[in-house]
């Protein structure tokens, strides 16, 4: 069972060493949220944020099971204002997302993209995905922290909890891929 730390529990977690954390009752009506996931990875922290801020289009050969392919659409691809195409597999259903780069902090290892269109947004008026990835402190290896900061469209839409698993996943996967590269 994992350790969780919440306000209300979330299904996901599989992991022992993962820990997952909501916020869903940020506002008054809730319709606003947070959540993330802290997933412990062996990779470092600079290799594994590497890999989504400037090698991105890498991923899908790292777990083609959760990403189908990233493009580039406009810009660089570590660079704040970029447009990214992803494809991915979310609930065994293929998904688009058409993100913009907010932020890019590589002395914190952080990357952090607004979805502009896709699927989730068929659910959510916002939606922004943050990884910041620390080393572990007194061991090898490093977490990184997936946070989704989002605002429902209406309040039959559920709090994204879903990608939770997902997101854990695939990092462990991403996670396998860059040390069997080494």
């Amino acid at each position: 069972m994992a350790e969780v730390e919440t306000k209300q529990e979330i299904k996901g977690a599989t992991e022992p060493e993962t820990k997952v954390a909501t916020e869903l009752e940020t506002k008054a009506d809730s319709m606003v949220g947070e959540i993330w996931i802290d997933v412990d990875i062996k990779a470092s922290a600079e290799k594994f944020h590497h890999m989504f801020a400037k090698r991105p289009h890498h991923v899908s050969n790292a777990t083609p099971r959760h990403i189908g392919g990233v493009e580039l659409h406009e810009g660089e691809w570590d660079k704040v204002g970029s447009i990214v195409l992803w494809n991915y597999i979310h609930e065994g259903k293929p998904k688009v997302a058409k993100d913009r780069i907010e932020a890019v902090d590589p002395e914190k290892n952080l990357i952090k993209f607004r979805v502009l269109e896709g699927d989730v947004l068929k659910e959510y008026k916002t939606f922004l995905i943050t990884l910041q990835v620390t080393p572990k402190q007194g061991g090898s290896g490093s977490v990184a922290r997936w946070q989704l900061e989002y605002e429902r469209i209406d309040e039959k839409v559920a709090h994204p909890e879903t990608l939770i698993p997902f997101l854990e996943s695939m990092s462990k996967e991403i996670d396998e891929h860059l040390l069997s590269t080494e």
